[in-house]
């Protein structure tokens, strides 16, 4: 007898058991049902609303592709074309910049020499024109500074005979 409570016992709470999952069954049918039905009128709404959207932006993509294209080979050309002018006028400048350094490096010995030559011709004019003028000079201040005093000797003796006077020992 108490096989048959025990059996009775475990036979209710299987029953209990099946009743409980089905009505957990139940509620996941009706929340699956719920959410189907929702889904759906998303997936009418995309279908209204994305899909012409999705459509026209297909269409217009389609439509500027070649366009698109286009630019992206005119900008390949243009660049191209950039780049080769870009390298003709960097060995123009380069080659301007060489010049310039030759012609300033000409002009440097050009000023160096003229320097150089202006300095030999001041020592040669000072050797051959200042240096005998000087020499010429200082005999001219002795020939004229004999005749004075020759020329002075003989205006002061027909004097009083006194000598030289004063005024002239302190010149």
């Amino acid at each position: 007898m108490e096989n048959v409570n025990l059996l009775i016992a475990f036979i209710a709470l299987t029953a209990f058991a099946v009743v409980i999952q089905a009505f957990i069954l139940v509620a996941l049918y009706l929340s699956v049902r719920k959410t189907s039905a929702r889904m759906e009128v998303l997936a009418n709404e995309v279908r209204t609303k994305a899909l012409p959207t999705v459509e026209a932006a297909h269409t217009l993509l389609v439509e500027l592709r070649p366009k698109v294209e286009s630019i992206a080979e005119n900008v390949s050309h243009s660049t191209a074309m950039l780049r080769a002018q870009l390298e003709r006028v960097d060995a123009t400048v380069s080659d301007v910049i060489d010049r310039a350094r030759l012609q300033i490096i000409r002009a440097d010995e050009l000023v160096n020499r003229t320097m150089d030559r202006v300095e030999e011709t001041t020592d040669m004019v000072h050797k051959t024109v200042v240096s005998p003028l000087r020499r010429v000079s200082g005999v001219m201040h002795g020939v004229t500074a004999g005749l004075e005093f020759l020329i002075g000797r003989r205006r002061r003796q027909p004097g009083d005979g006194m000598g030289v006077p004063q005024d002239e020992m302190f010149i």
